[in-house]
C-alpha cells in the first residue's frame, strides 16, 4: 500500500500549494498564537538572522503577532537584535507579543510612518524587513519605496505571498509580484536571491530581495 507522501506526489503542484495555504490560513500557530507563515519560509528566515545578525527586524503587518514573537524569541536566544512590528491596528496581537521586551509597536500607516520609523533607527545598523501588510499592489511598493533605504548592502528586505497568482490563484491581482517587479526597475541596487528559494516551495518567489554590494 502506497504511503500518504507516495500518494501526495501525483497530485499537481497547484493543489498541494492550495492544501498548503488551507492549514497555512487555519492551523499554523506559534506558541499558541495564529500564525500565517509557510514553516520553510521561517527555516530561510533564521538563517538569514544567524548570517547578517540584524541590528533591527521591522514586520510591516502583524496579524495577531505570533511571527513577531517568534523573531523576538530569536533575538533573544542571540542576545542580539530589536523587532519593530507595524501595523495600521494592534487590536487582534496576543498579550505576550505587546509586553514582550524586545518587541516595539509602531501603530499607523507604513508607507507614511516610514521616516518616523527610520528615525528611531540608528544610522549604519543592519536591518532585515519583512513586508507583510494588505498585499495591494499599490501600498506594496509605497512599502517598498519608503523602507528600502535602511537596507544595508548584503542585507534584506523579504516582499511576502508574490505567490499570489503565481502559484495561488487567489490575493490582490495585481498584487505584491508585480509590485516587487516595478520596484527592481525602479531601483537596481537591488536584486531577487533566487539561492533563498533552495526548498523550492516559498510563499516569496521573487520575494527574497537582497541589496547589492558596490
Amino acid at each position: 500500500m502506497p504511503t500518504r507522501l507516495e500518494q501526495l506526489a501525483a497530485w499537481p503542484l497547484e493543489r498541494v500549494l492550495t492544501v498548503m495555504q488551507g492549514r497555512l490560513l487555519t492551523q499554523t500557530t506559534y506558541c499558541g498564537i495564529p500564525t500565517v507563515c509557510n514553516p520553510l519560509d521561517w527555516w530561510v528566515y533564521q538563517e538569514i538572522i544567524c548570517e547578517r545578525n540584524p541590528d533591527y527586524i521591522i514586520e510591516i503587518g502583524n496579524y495577531r503577532g505570533g511571527r513577531l514573537l517568534a523573531l523576538a524569541h530569536l533575538c533573544q536566544a542571540r542576545l542580539h537584535g530589536w523587532v519593530i512590528g507595524v501595523d495600521l491596528d494592534h487590536g487582534q496581537l496576543a498579550s505576550e507579543v505587546s509586553h514582550q521586551p524586545r518587541i516595539r509597536l509602531v501603530t499607523g500607516d507604513a508607507a507614511t510612518m516610514g521616516i518616523a520609523v527610520q528615525r528611531g533607527i540608528p544610522s549604519g545598523s543592519e536591518v532585515l524587513i519583512i513586508e507583510d501588510s494588505s498585499h495591494e499592489y499599490a501600498n506594496t511598493l509605497a512599502v517598498l519605496r519608503a523602507y528600502s533605504p535602511l537596507v544595508q548592502p548584503g542585507g534584506y528586505f523579504v516582499v511576502e505571498d508574490t505567490i499570489c497568482w503565481h502559484g495561488l490563484r487567489e490575493g490582490p491581482r495585481p498584487g505584491p509580484y508585480e509590485a516587487v517587479q516595478t520596484f527592481l526597475a525602479e531601483d537596481p541596487t537591488f536584486e531577487a536571491d533566487l539561492g533563498r528559494e533552495s526548498f523550492l516551495v516559498t510563499w516569496h518567489p521573487g520575494g527574497w530581495l537582497r541589496r547589492k554590494y558596490g
